[in-house]
């Protein structure tokens, strides 16, 4: 079984940072300040766009998708209701580019990182600011958040991976991980003491973080790796040397490439987002998003 191209969803004008998804639509942020939501059924552009002064850099939906969380390169956090389609809240505590945003359901929080290591941490229900932390640990590209909904793990530019106690925001590891920077972070769906990470030394890794032990290491692309997604069963990496892989999970062996000549993209892949157990989407700085689906 391997992934194939279904279709581009083409009308962004600039690079295309950010994707979330339900089970409909496809949202999608850019370099041209747009967040546009696009039908997954037909792959044309919905009539939904919102359009800011800065550049879209990160977006969550929330609360059963019927919120969207925007995080912008000036700092600015939108709050938005789809179903009304107006904006309910609007925050400028961070004043440095929001890079991630992250929700944990089980807690009702949302997470936003900013591009100096800041992190604030938000009720879901009431959007109350609930801590902001300095980690003094440079640009915070990604979180993750295990199953339980209790360990968040922080991709870090100065090389480490933070893992915090989501119920106190307390530090419980911080692990030496990758030189000159992180660029993602994923639990394993299966097992919340297994994190994989990707790096800008184009390693991707997988370690057990009770012990802090490295258990593979492998040469996975010629360039920074931006996103690590489980999509079913699959691990996926995306980066910047155009490409996406998939990945057995257990051993890191290497499944399928899809870069170009599969019909991929044309440069840098920054983002990926799951639409089911078998399906997916990614972004690039090419201004497109292309979805995948396994072909049986």
């Amino acid at each position: 079984m391997k992934f194939e191209k279904v279709q581009s969803f083409l009308g962004h004008s600039s690079s295309v940072y950010t994707l979330d998804s339900d089970a409909n639509y496809i949202y999608s942020g850019s370099a041209d300040c747009f967040v546009t939501r696009w039908e997954i059924a037909s792959g044309k552009q919905d009539k939904f766009a919102i359009k800011f002064e800065f550049a879209v850099y990160s977006l969550r939906l929330i609360n059963q998708q019927q919120q969207l969380l925007v995080g912008l390169a000036s700092g600015d956090l939108h709050i938005f209701d789809l179903i009304t389609r107006k904006e309910l809240k609007f925050y400028q505590q961070h004043k440095e580019a929001i890079f991630c945003i992250q929700y944990n359901e089980k807690l009702n929080q949302f997470y936003a990182a900013d591009a100096v290591g800041n992190v604030s941490v938000w009720d879901a229900v009431s959007f109350d600011l609930l801590g902001y932390f300095p980690l003094d640990c440079g640009k915070i590209r990604r979180i993750a958040v295990d199953s339980s909904g209790e360990k968040l793990a922080l991709a870090c530019q100065d090389g480490t991976i933070r893992v915090i106690d989501a119920l106190t925001f307390s530090e419980l590891h911080k692990i030496d991980a990758h030189n000159d920077g992180v660029g993602s972070v994923v639990f394993s769906p299966t097992d919340a003491t297994i994190l994989y990470s990707g790096g800008k030394d184009a390693l991707l890794k997988k370690w057990n973080i009770q012990s802090k032990q490295l258990l593979i290491t492998i040469p996975a692309h010629n360039y920074m790796i931006y996103e690590l997604q489980f999509i079913g069963e699959h691990l996926l990496s995306a980066s910047r040397d155009k490409t996406i892989k998939c990945w057995d999970a257990n051993n890191l062996s290497i499944q399928q490439r899809l870069d170009f000549k599969s019909k991929g993209h044309k440069h840098s892949v920054n983002a990926l987002v799951s639409l089911s157990t078998d399906s997916f989407v990614s972004c690039s700085d090419d201004r497109q998003v292309i979805s995948w689906k396994i072909k049986v």
